[in-house]
Protein backbone atom coordinates (compact mmCIF):
# COMPACT_ATOMS: atom_id res chain seq x y z
CA UNK A 1 0.00 0.00 0.00
CA UNK A 2 1.34 3.07 -1.15
CA UNK A 3 1.77 6.18 1.32
CA UNK A 4 1.39 9.58 -0.01
CA UNK A 5 3.89 12.31 0.97
CA UNK A 6 3.15 13.82 3.96
CA UNK A 7 3.40 17.75 3.70
CA UNK A 8 6.40 17.88 6.21
CA UNK A 9 8.32 15.62 4.84
CA UNK A 10 10.82 17.65 3.79
CA UNK A 11 11.30 19.13 6.94
CA UNK A 12 10.85 15.99 8.99
CA UNK A 13 14.07 14.85 7.20
CA UNK A 14 16.35 17.74 7.25
CA UNK A 15 16.28 18.31 10.58
CA UNK A 16 16.68 14.60 11.30
CA UNK A 17 20.02 14.17 13.45
CA UNK A 18 20.00 9.81 13.73
CA UNK A 19 20.65 9.40 9.83
CA UNK A 20 23.51 6.77 10.34
CA UNK A 21 27.13 8.09 9.46
CA UNK A 22 29.63 5.18 10.94
CA UNK A 23 28.76 7.49 14.63
CA UNK A 24 28.10 4.35 17.39
CA UNK A 25 30.06 5.33 20.00
CA UNK A 26 31.01 1.55 21.08
CA UNK A 27 31.41 -2.01 20.19
CA UNK A 28 28.27 -3.52 20.85
CA UNK A 29 26.65 -5.78 17.91
CA UNK A 30 24.93 -3.72 14.94
CA UNK A 31 21.24 -5.09 14.47
CA UNK A 32 19.46 -3.95 11.06
CA UNK A 33 15.75 -4.05 10.44
CA UNK A 34 15.36 -3.50 7.02
CA UNK A 35 11.78 -1.95 5.43
CA UNK A 36 11.79 -0.03 9.10
CA UNK A 37 8.22 1.21 7.78
CA UNK A 38 7.01 3.71 9.99
CA UNK A 39 9.55 2.85 13.21
CA UNK A 40 7.71 0.67 15.51
CA UNK A 41 9.79 -2.09 16.03
CA UNK A 42 13.07 -0.76 15.50
CA UNK A 43 12.73 1.56 18.55
CA UNK A 44 10.65 -0.72 20.91
CA UNK A 45 13.64 -2.78 20.43
CA UNK A 46 16.52 0.20 20.81
CA UNK A 47 14.58 0.94 24.43
CA UNK A 48 14.48 -3.19 25.11
CA UNK A 49 18.15 -3.58 24.24
CA UNK A 50 20.49 -0.75 25.30
CA UNK A 51 23.30 -2.90 24.48
CA UNK A 52 22.75 -3.39 21.21
CA UNK A 53 22.96 -0.82 18.29
CA UNK A 54 19.92 -0.73 16.01
CA UNK A 55 19.85 0.74 12.05
CA UNK A 56 16.92 0.75 10.38
CA UNK A 57 16.64 1.12 6.79
CA UNK A 58 13.40 2.33 4.73
CA UNK A 59 13.35 2.78 0.90
CA UNK A 60 10.68 5.43 1.29
CA UNK A 61 11.34 8.73 2.33
CA UNK A 62 7.66 9.38 2.38
CA UNK A 63 7.46 6.09 5.34
CA UNK A 64 10.74 7.40 6.61
CA UNK A 65 9.39 10.68 7.77
CA UNK A 66 6.66 9.07 9.94
CA UNK A 67 9.51 6.42 11.69
CA UNK A 68 11.63 9.80 12.13
CA UNK A 69 8.52 11.72 14.37
CA UNK A 70 8.10 8.69 16.40
CA UNK A 71 11.98 8.06 16.52
CA UNK A 72 13.02 11.87 17.38
CA UNK A 73 11.41 12.39 21.09
CA UNK A 74 13.95 9.91 22.44
CA UNK A 75 17.11 10.47 21.19
CA UNK A 76 18.58 7.15 21.47
CA UNK A 77 22.41 7.06 21.20
CA UNK A 78 21.48 3.37 19.99
CA UNK A 79 19.50 3.89 17.04
CA UNK A 80 20.16 5.53 13.47
CA UNK A 81 18.44 5.15 10.67
CA UNK A 82 19.05 5.13 6.32
CA UNK A 83 16.76 5.84 3.44
CA UNK A 84 18.17 3.90 0.79
CA UNK A 85 17.49 0.49 -0.77
CA UNK A 86 18.75 -3.36 1.18
CA UNK A 87 20.56 -4.04 -2.30
CA UNK A 88 22.78 -0.85 -1.73
CA UNK A 89 24.00 -0.77 1.76
CA UNK A 90 27.44 -2.88 1.12
CA UNK A 91 29.29 0.14 0.75
CA UNK A 92 27.93 1.69 4.04
CA UNK A 93 27.91 -1.32 6.50
CA UNK A 94 30.43 -4.00 5.61
CA UNK A 95 31.57 -6.44 7.90
CA UNK A 96 29.48 -4.55 10.43
CA UNK A 97 25.99 -6.68 11.59
CA UNK A 98 25.57 -9.13 13.30
CA UNK A 99 21.57 -9.95 12.82
CA UNK A 100 19.10 -8.92 10.03
CA UNK A 101 15.22 -8.22 10.46
CA UNK A 102 12.76 -8.76 7.94
CA UNK A 103 9.46 -8.00 9.13
CA UNK A 104 6.38 -7.75 6.99
CA UNK A 105 8.58 -7.38 3.86
CA UNK A 106 6.19 -7.60 0.07
CA UNK A 107 5.83 -10.94 -0.73
CA UNK A 108 6.23 -9.79 -4.54
CA UNK A 109 3.92 -12.83 -5.00
CA UNK A 110 4.13 -12.83 -9.01
CA UNK A 111 6.91 -15.26 -10.12
CA UNK A 112 8.46 -13.15 -12.37
CA UNK A 113 9.34 -10.44 -9.23
CA UNK A 114 11.32 -13.19 -7.13
CA UNK A 115 14.38 -11.83 -7.35
CA UNK A 116 12.73 -8.64 -5.22
CA UNK A 117 11.56 -10.63 -2.93
CA UNK A 118 14.27 -9.79 0.24
CA UNK A 119 15.13 -13.73 0.54
CA UNK A 120 15.64 -14.31 -2.59
CA UNK A 121 19.24 -15.49 -3.90
CA UNK A 122 20.14 -11.82 -5.05
CA UNK A 123 19.66 -9.98 -1.93
CA UNK A 124 20.83 -12.80 0.48
CA UNK A 125 23.99 -12.85 -1.54
CA UNK A 126 24.30 -8.75 -0.75
CA UNK A 127 23.75 -9.35 2.78
CA UNK A 128 27.33 -11.71 3.00
CA UNK A 129 28.97 -8.86 2.99
CA UNK A 130 27.17 -6.44 5.74
CA UNK A 131 27.63 -9.67 8.32
CA UNK A 132 30.88 -9.22 10.65
CA UNK A 133 30.59 -12.67 12.28
CA UNK A 134 28.02 -15.48 11.69
CA UNK A 135 25.00 -14.53 9.71
CA UNK A 136 21.35 -14.69 11.35
CA UNK A 137 18.47 -13.69 9.90
CA UNK A 138 15.13 -13.26 11.50
CA UNK A 139 11.91 -13.06 9.75
CA UNK A 140 8.30 -12.54 10.30
CA UNK A 141 5.40 -12.41 7.48
CA UNK A 142 1.55 -12.99 7.37
CA UNK A 143 2.43 -14.47 3.77
CA UNK A 144 2.41 -18.07 3.83
CA UNK A 145 3.85 -18.06 0.01
CA UNK A 146 6.66 -15.70 1.03
CA UNK A 147 7.40 -17.80 4.34
CA UNK A 148 7.74 -21.23 2.10
CA UNK A 149 9.85 -19.37 -0.57
CA UNK A 150 12.27 -17.90 2.06
CA UNK A 151 12.46 -21.42 3.79
CA UNK A 152 13.39 -23.04 0.79
CA UNK A 153 15.41 -20.11 -0.48
CA UNK A 154 17.34 -19.65 3.04
CA UNK A 155 18.71 -23.38 2.78
CA UNK A 156 19.78 -24.00 -0.43
CA UNK A 157 21.80 -20.40 0.12
CA UNK A 158 23.62 -22.55 3.01
CA UNK A 159 21.41 -21.21 6.25
CA UNK A 160 20.29 -23.83 8.89
CA UNK A 161 16.46 -23.41 10.63
CA UNK A 162 16.97 -22.74 14.35
CA UNK A 163 13.73 -21.34 14.76
CA UNK A 164 10.38 -22.11 12.87
CA UNK A 165 6.91 -20.85 13.68
CA UNK A 166 3.66 -21.43 11.98
CA UNK A 167 1.77 -19.15 14.70
CA UNK A 168 3.78 -17.12 16.48
CA UNK A 169 2.65 -16.21 20.16
CA UNK A 170 1.44 -13.03 20.53
CA UNK A 171 2.18 -13.47 24.38
CA UNK A 172 5.44 -14.06 23.91
CA UNK A 173 7.47 -10.79 25.99
CA UNK A 174 10.48 -11.16 24.10
CA UNK A 175 8.20 -10.58 20.82
CA UNK A 176 7.96 -6.70 19.81
CA UNK A 177 5.73 -6.38 17.17
CA UNK A 178 5.27 -4.13 13.87
CA UNK A 179 2.44 -2.22 13.05
CA UNK A 180 1.50 -4.64 10.39
CA UNK A 181 1.64 -7.36 12.96
CA UNK A 182 -0.79 -6.03 15.35
CA UNK A 183 -2.87 -5.32 12.35
CA UNK A 184 -2.61 -9.00 11.06
CA UNK A 185 -3.35 -10.24 15.01
CA UNK A 186 -6.40 -8.58 15.19
CA UNK A 187 -8.07 -9.89 12.33
CA UNK A 188 -7.10 -13.04 13.55
CA UNK A 189 -4.17 -13.98 10.86
CA UNK A 190 -1.63 -16.37 11.84
CA UNK A 191 2.07 -14.73 11.77
CA UNK A 192 4.76 -16.76 10.61
CA UNK A 193 8.35 -16.96 12.62
CA UNK A 194 11.77 -17.83 11.73
CA UNK A 195 15.86 -17.49 12.53
CA UNK A 196 17.63 -18.52 10.14
CA UNK A 197 21.80 -19.06 10.83
CA UNK A 198 24.58 -19.64 8.88
CA UNK A 199 28.19 -20.13 10.33
CA UNK A 200 30.96 -18.43 9.05
CA UNK A 201 33.61 -20.06 7.10
CA UNK A 202 36.93 -20.38 9.43
CA UNK A 203 38.94 -22.25 6.67
CA UNK A 204 39.53 -24.95 8.88
CA UNK A 205 37.02 -27.65 6.68
CA UNK A 206 39.40 -26.50 3.40
CA UNK A 207 42.16 -27.28 5.28
CA UNK A 208 40.94 -30.57 6.64
CA UNK A 209 40.23 -31.38 3.12
CA UNK A 210 43.95 -31.10 1.64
Amino acid sequence: MRIRNPKDKDEVINNCNFFYHDDFINNNPIHLEIGMGKGKFILEMALKYPNINFIGVEKFSSVASFAIKKIAPYNLPNLRIIIGDAIDLGEILKNKISCIYLNFSDPWPKKRHAKRRLTSREYLKSYDELFKDNKVIIQKTDNDELFLFSVTSLKEYGYNIEEINYDLNSEDPNNVMTEYEEKFRNKGIKIKYLKAVKLIDTGKEKENLL
